[in-house]
């Protein structure tokens, strides 16, 4: 089928230079995904309009523990067994409005959000990123999350219902 000259070519803006760094550590590192940022990075971009964020944790997770106001919602897996949500990616496609959008994944420590990416991008998303240390981060010696690490830890804003 030939092309047409005259027909505009679709330009997809340029990625801020915060989400080229970590793209640029990405391909370095052979992430299977575009690359990660920390919690107060994926802030400024999505309150910019940059990027989506977009929550993967359960839907309990969400109302026990609490949840970023305007978040997007998609689980990765669902109900306190962790199944695997088999419609992820059609999900996520239609929450925020097709392949070519910026994503920024959200789960409780950053490891379901990275297998999430991991995800996404072999389906086709070529900007979908890992929120790195997650929501409540990794757990302590203590055996306790949000005291090193996490979208709480560094002050970012949430809601809990």
């Amino acid at each position: 089928m030939p092309i047409d000259s005259e027909a505009p070519l679709r330009q997809t803006p340029p990625l801020p230079a915060a989400l080229e760094q970590a793209q640029a550590l990405a391909a370095e590192l052979n992430l299977p995904y575009a690359g990660g940022v920390q919690p107060p990075v994926a802030w400024t971009l999505v309150q910019a309009g940059q990027a989506q964020l977009v929550d993967v944790r359960t839907a309990e997770e969400r109302k026990f523990v609490g949840h970023v106001e305007g978040s997007v919602h998609v689980p990765w897996a669902t109900g306190t067994s962790l199944t695997r949500n088999p419609r992820f990616v059609r999900e996520l496609e239609a929450k925020v409005g097709g392949k070519d959008a910026t994503v920024l994944l959200l789960c409780r420590s950053g490891k379901r959000s990275a297998q999430a990416a991991e995800a996404a991008a072999k389906a086709g998303f070529r900007h979908v990123f890992n929120v790195l240390e997650g929501f409540e981060g990794e757990l302590d010696a203590r055996q306790q999350r949000g005291h090193a690490d996490g979208w709480r830890f560094h002050g970012l804003p949430w809601v809990q219902d």
